[in-house]
């Protein structure tokens, strides 16, 4: 009976990873933005002959004359030839022959495909217009809606497919969440309901929520005409921008987090069910730390000044002043205090699961950001001291930058020179080491000058998360137009930056929009599924697009290829207990395993020992970088 039952379970487990996780099928070989193109920045199809990976059986010769055509009409509007990439080369990261076409002289509105006139072959249908991503924009930033802890989400807000209760309020839960290693002691007891979950599990850290309020208020400063106040959250039509009302959700909870002394509780740890509100275990959090204190300082001082400059939300800058200050003067005094979360050797196993602690390189690079943004508030010599001697100390303008943690650091600076009061020669300094060091690194314009980049967004390596990267990557040239930084035009950065975007909106090996769910954004081949204890293997409702009722809810950004994904080390000697032993059983999945860099991905939302998560969780993080590019292209 014993036998049959693990047979049965492990066909039943076969069937369900084979459904969810097939090898990214071959929609085409013509690659294209799938929302689609601006007028006037160039544009570029890019044609793929697989030659390594899972989909190096097929093969593809195109022609040598290429079209555009108008969708409605089924006129030719563009015609022209495909150039092969640096004369027929494998590119190593994809494994793939690549040719680009161009058709940057085409800037009438429209929705259009690429056919090749030889083959018949075709992309997917995209529009040109001014307003391609606003949408886009739209939906992703409602997934920070959705990512809200004790709030309800009804319609019209989402649709009916993802409307939940309130979730983590229940007795024991966010409202009187208990510290992790005295919970049967009710004095412990809290309240710090609300902020966002983090990623796709349902735990709230307080360092990196104050990162995201950072970013987010970045990007609106950076394009404020854009962040109206039509986006459709609750807040919406309140006269005030929908960016700013996401932001002070996140902050009502950071003050919340907030000792009397200024220190700033660490973590939480929240009960995963599916729908949120059908979470019914208790809530824990971790004690006071240096690295989320500090980050919460610069967070607050930075709400400070945005909420400031806005008549309606004035009344609360004075208080996130204080805030601020108080949590910077804590950290003076205490500049060493560490909490190890989910940590055995603390006691703190399964208190959240991502290690929010720093090691003191890091913590130097949060007391940079905290101090721009403190003497952007406060425009005192202290901080700009504090800034330029950490400047010194972390180098934030080197070329690797924006491929590590704090790697907005550089952009921070940026900000920074141009606040009022700032020595002129360590401004200089700022733009001149972005510039050099940064902007004309080996890894950014001279690869974009020589074509590097096969599908148009070099990166000089892929890791956990590497959709953030290339946001990120993008973001350099971005930012060097905000500053006005570099010897290229700002057409040139724009369009450099572009390609970033466009890799993540289709134009990358496996054609596949990053984005979930996107279909009725105009997607024709977006993520289907991600690691999400909401969007879960096996739930009827949530899985994946392709077999479950509705699918995970649109515009998460997954975090993207990985060459380092690999299983649980249990499963190498079976040693995995119960369920998991069961999972170890199945076929090794390839992809995401065996594959060139940049074609190590699959949709696929298995949990523990298979560990999805390190290819397909979603991750605010991730989010934040991809909104700050994306936000510079919307009109």
């Amino acid at each position: 009976m014993l036998r049959f039952l693990s047979i049965g379970i492990l066909a039943f487990l076969s069937l369900s990873i084979s459904a969810c996780s097939e090898p990214n099928s071959q929609d085409t070989f013509i690659m294209v933005d799938q929302f689609g193109y601006l007028p006037d920045l160039d544009k570029r199809a890019v044609i793929k002959n697989p030659k390594q990976g899972f989909d190096s059986h097929l093969s593809f010769s195109p022609g040598d004359r290429y079209a555009v055509i108008d969708v409605q009409s089924g006129a030719t509007v563009f015609e022209g030839a495909p150039v092969a990439w640096k004369a027929g080369k494998t590119d190593d990261t994809s494994g793939d022959q690549i040719w680009w076409f161009d058709f940057s002289e085409l800037s009438a509105t429209g929705q259009y495909l690429v056919r090749d006139l030889s083959t018949g072959a075709e992309s997917h249908v995209f529009e040109i217009s001014n307003t391609v991503y606003e949408p886009v924009l739209k939906a992703a930033f409602k997934t920070f809606y959705l990512q809200r802890a004790g709030f309800e989400k009804r319609t019209p807000f989402v649709s009916a497919a993802y409307a939940d209760g309130a979730s983590h309020l229940r007795a024991g839960q966010d409202t009187e969440a208990r510290l992790f290693n005295a919970k049967d002691d009710a004095r412990t007891a809290r309240d710090l309901r609300g902020g966002w979950y983090d990623a796709g599990d349902y735990n709230k850290y307080t360092s990196w929520t104050a990162n995201y309020v950072t970013l987010l208020l970045s990007s609106y400063l950076e394009n404020p005409a854009i962040w109206t106040d039509d986006f459709g959250i609750p807040e919406s039509g309140n006269g005030v921008p929908d960016i700013l009302d996401e932001v002070k959700w996140s902050l009502d909870w950071l003050e919340r987090m907030q000792n009397e002394n200024g220190s700033m509780l660490s973590v939480m740890s929240l009960a995963e069910a599916s729908p949120p509100s059908k979470s019914t275990g208790p809530s824990y959090y971790g004690p006071e730390n240096t690295s989320a204190t500090v980050t919460s300082a610069g967070a607050f001082a930075m709400a400070a000044k945005v909420f400031g400059d806005s008549p309606a939300l004035k009344q609360h800058s004075e208080r996130y002043k204080r805030k601020a200050l108080k949590a910077w003067a804590w950290a003076e005094a205490n500049p060493d205090v560490t909490f190890y979360n989910n940590d055995e050797a603390q006691g703190s196993l399964g208190l959240a699961a991502g290690q929010q602690e720093v090691d003191a390189e890091r913590l130097r690079k949060k007391r940079l950001i905290a101090s721009v943004h403190l003497y952007s508030l406060t425009n005192t010599r202290k901080f700009q001291d504090t800034v330029r001697q950490l400047y010194h100390q972390v180098k934030p303008m080197a070329a690797d930058t924006p491929n590590a943690f704090e790697g907005h650091m550089a952009f921070e600076m940026l900000y920074f020179a141009r606040q009022k009061g700032i020595d002129p020669r360590f401004r200089n300094r700022i733009k001149r080491d972005y510039e050099r060091n940064l902007l004309n690194a080996y890894n950014a314009w001279p690869v974009i000058a020589n074509g590097d980049g096969a599908y148009g967004a070099y990166v000089d390596g892929y890791w956990w998360g590497s959709n953030s990267t290339k946001a990120r990557r993008g973001s350099v040239y971005t930012q060097a137009v905000l500053a006005g930084v570099g010897e290229r035009s700002n057409q040139d950065y724009l369009n450099a930056a572009k390609g970033y975007l466009h890799y993540i909106h289709g134009v990358n090996p496996l054609g596949k929009v990053y984005l979930s769910n996107m279909k009725a954004y105009g997607a024709e081949n977006s993520a289907n599924s991600f690691y999400h204890a909401w969007f879960k293997d096996g739930s009827e409702a949530f899985d994946d697009v392709r077999t479950s009722k509705y699918g995970p809810a649109p515009g998460f950004l997954v975090g993207g290829p990985n060459p380092g994904y690999d299983r649980d080390p249990c499963c190498a000697d079976m040693s995995c207990g119960g369920y998991g032993k069961e999972m170890c059983k199945l076929p090794v999945l390839s992809p995401p395993t065996g594959q060139p860099p940049a074609k190590s991905y699959a949709d696929f939302n298995e949990g523990w020992p298979l560990n999805s998560w390190s290819v397909t969780e979603n991750s605010n993080s991730y989010q934040v970088a991809y909104i700050r590019l994306l936000s510079k292209f919307v009109r």
